[in-house]
């Protein structure tokens, strides 16, 4: 497992991953920071928990800066993580008068959600941003409800949980039997019930995350998704995006799939293959996403 983490999944070696898909989500997480972020009061204090790849990090920096600053928490349990967020929300701070101050101060926590509380680590907070970070928790409901504790009155709690499976591959990539996505994703949502059940002291959240919202005393609950569409033929980006993709669904799914489409995904992901993956114009990034919002009385 590692370090920090309670799901199994070594996201040190992910680190590249969750920049790229950071970058082709970058359009659409700068509409979400600038939507959340525009009610909030002046130089706003803003969380950003699991802060992976640092798409919204970046996005968040960039709304603060439009509206005359203010502060962004980064908080991550895997450091190699939260440096690579770290960096990029910095590079987009802006100064001004060539002062040696930013307009948006960033501020890096090293923290494991399941042991601490984010009420202890980040100032009273305008608005947490959490997404999909929550459901890698061992209790959920104790995580939105910690959470919510860290904001101040008035603040907004946004969980960025849910929406559709991305699609990224043609129904018959010309291998096998049609249809190997959905395969894919089946061999998926499997590993993911596996994954929560074998989390020490792991708790059911058997609800809606708009429940799991109100349940822990927010109020005005209220949800809306987002599109992430980047068509056929797809650039070098996407393609090395879906590459990575299908290998990570390859491994946690390789012991749910029949032997045929594990034949299958050894020769999409084989670059010396005519068959490899990265070098198909057919691919592409469909996706959409939802965020749940509440507020603090």
């Amino acid at each position: 497992m590692a370090a920090h983490t309670h799901d199994g999944i070594d996201w040190t070696s992910r680190v590249a991953s969750l920049r790229r898909a950071a970058e082709l989500d970058a359009d659409a997480v700068r509409v979400i920071a600038r939507r959340l972020t525009r009610t909030l009061p002046d130089r706003p204090t803003v969380v950003d928990v699991g802060c992976g790849g640092g798409g919204m990090a970046v996005a968040l920096v960039e709304a603060l800066t439009a509206r005359g600053g203010g502060t962004v928490v980064l908080v991550d349990a895997v450091p190699e993580v939260l440096d690579a967020a770290v960096t990029a929300a910095r590079a987009a701070a802006t100064y001004e008068n060539d002062t040696p101050t930013p307009t948006v101060r960033v501020r890096p926590v090293l923290a494991d959600l399941a042991a601490e509380q984010p009420a202890t680590f980040a100032d009273p907070a305008h608005l947490v941003w959490a997404s999909r970070v929550v459901h890698h928790l061992p209790d959920q409901r104790r995580a939105v409800a910690d959470l919510a504790e860290a904001l101040a009155p008035g603040g907004l709690l946004a969980l960025g949980e849910g929406g559709l499976e991305s699609r990224f591959l043609p129904w018959d990539v010309g291998l096998g039997e049609p249809g190997l996505q959905d395969r894919l994703a089946h061999a998926r949502a499997e590993w993911f019930v596996r994954m929560r059940e074998s989390m020490p002291d792991a708790v059911r959240l058997p609800t809606g995350w708009n429940t799991a919202l109100t349940d822990v005393g927010l109020v005005d609950v209220t949800a809306f998704s987002y599109l992430v569409d980047h068509p056929a033929p797809a650039g070098p980006a996407v393609r090395e995006w879906v590459v990575q993709q299908v290998r990570w669904m390859a491994e946690v799914g390789a012991d749910r799939l029949h032997a045929a489409d594990r034949h299958t995904l050894t020769r999409l992901l084989d670059p010396d293959d005519p068959a490899y993956v990265g070098r198909r114009d057919d691919v592409f990034l469909l996706s959409a996403g939802t965020v749940h919002v509440g507020r603090k009385p």
